[in-house]
């Protein structure tokens, strides 16, 4: 198992990674000096296969757990689903120290990090990520929002978890394509922080594919400290926090184009390629890198090409992105594997060429 401590100015914790942890969560939260009432947030496919083990841990441990169900899916990560939550938990008597679990990915650790970050002004929050994307990269950090319409994550507030609880084990259980959705958010860890971690993937990816239990958990613990790191040093997303925005711009984009049809890992897999083609064009880095991102996020099944969408709807997409500053649309893009910058000097009509030629 391996313990990496996120350090902040306050409400630091840890992010505990191993494989059949998850039993461990009761007596886990015991020792943080949690008691009596309990809340599990989870959806139906979660909640099937590890809602019992969860709830028999917090039982044998004293707690009085509760499970309540979100469907699957992004469009249930909503300002909707969120008062429903707020319902619930009024009716069973939830305590500003209740904790209240986030069993499960992406969407059910954002919702349920909203939902307590801001139900009496904020509950104990714990994270028990079930997917890649949500144990490499999205329950960390203490980002927590909801979508509105067509906008991404723009309601929403910074909330750090008691504690993250990352058991690779619920890898092994999930669909093809939800672990392919995760490998883009690893990867991009690698490619703008750690040139020795890319190679790591570049040569170990059919080792990650095989579900090998000791390279899930090197990579996932990996990937965490990356973000965990660049966490510490900008907690409030006020600086070098945004280059963990990499692929992102465009990414957003075209989830939003695509009324979320396209899915997160799959759209920043675009975003990324798009982002290093900017550079490539504008002379910062050679065809190579391009290639080698590009070749990497194929072999992992990954997105590397626009799925027929107007180019202009995408741009003016990018424009409501909260990213954008003073009316300009901000890129994350690379000077070399492992280092990147932030700019929003990017020329509108290289972004219309790069973008055109990526369909």
């Amino acid at each position: 198992m391996k313990n990496i401590d996120v350090r902040l100015v306050q409400n630091s914790y840890s992010i505990e990674i191993g494989s059949g942890i998850l039993n461990q969560t009761g007596s886990k939260l015991k020792a943080l000096g949690l008691k009596d009432k309990a809340v599990i947030v989870t959806n139906p496919i979660v909640r099937k296969l590890y809602g019992d083990v969860l709830k028999q841990s917090l039982t044998a441990a004293g707690f009085k757990p509760i499970t309540f169900e979100v469907p699957d899916g992004e469009e249930y990560k909503s300002l909707e689903s969120a008062g429903k939550l707020y319902r619930q938990l009024a009716e069973y008597g939830a305590e500003r120290s209740t904790p209240v679990l986030a069993l499960g990915g992406g969407v059910i650790g954002d919702l349920t990090g909203f939902v307590a970050a801001t139900y009496m002004r904020g509950v104990p929050l714990v994270q028990l990520p079930t997917t890649l994307l949500s144990q490499g990269d999205s329950s960390i950090g203490g980002k927590t929002a909801v979508n509105y319409g067509t906008l991404k994550n723009e309601i929403g507030t910074f909330y750090q978890p008691r504690i993250t609880i990352s058991d690779i084990s619920t890898l092994k259980t999930l669909p093809g394509e939800e672990l392919t959705n995760g490998l883009c958010e690893i990867i991009k860890h690698a490619f703008i922080k750690d040139e020795q971690f890319f190679i790591y993937l570049e040569k170990n990816l059919d080792l990650i594919k095989s579900l090998d239990d000791n390279v899930l958990e090197k990579i996932v613990a990996k990937s965490a400290q990356i973000k965990a790191s660049v966490v510490e040093s900008d907690e409030k997303d006020n600086g070098l926090r945004n280059i963990l925005n990499f692929g992102h711009t465009v990414g957003h984009a075209v989830e939003s184009v695509s009324n979320f049809r396209v899915a997160h890992g799959q759209a920043v897999s675009i975003g990324m390629v798009a982002a290093a083609k900017m550079a490539a064009e504008s002379g910062i880095i050679d065809s190579v890198t391009v290639s080698r991102l590009k070749n990497l996020l194929d072999k992992a099944g990954l997105l590397t090409k626009l799925p027929q969408m107007e180019v202009r709807q995408l741009i003016q997409a990018m424009r409501y992105d909260k990213k954008a500053y003073g009316g300009k649309i901000r890129f994350v893009l690379p000077r070399s594997i492992g280092q990147v910058f932030i700019t929003d000097d990017v020329n509108p009509a290289l972004v219309e060429k790069v973008l055109g030629g990526m369909l």
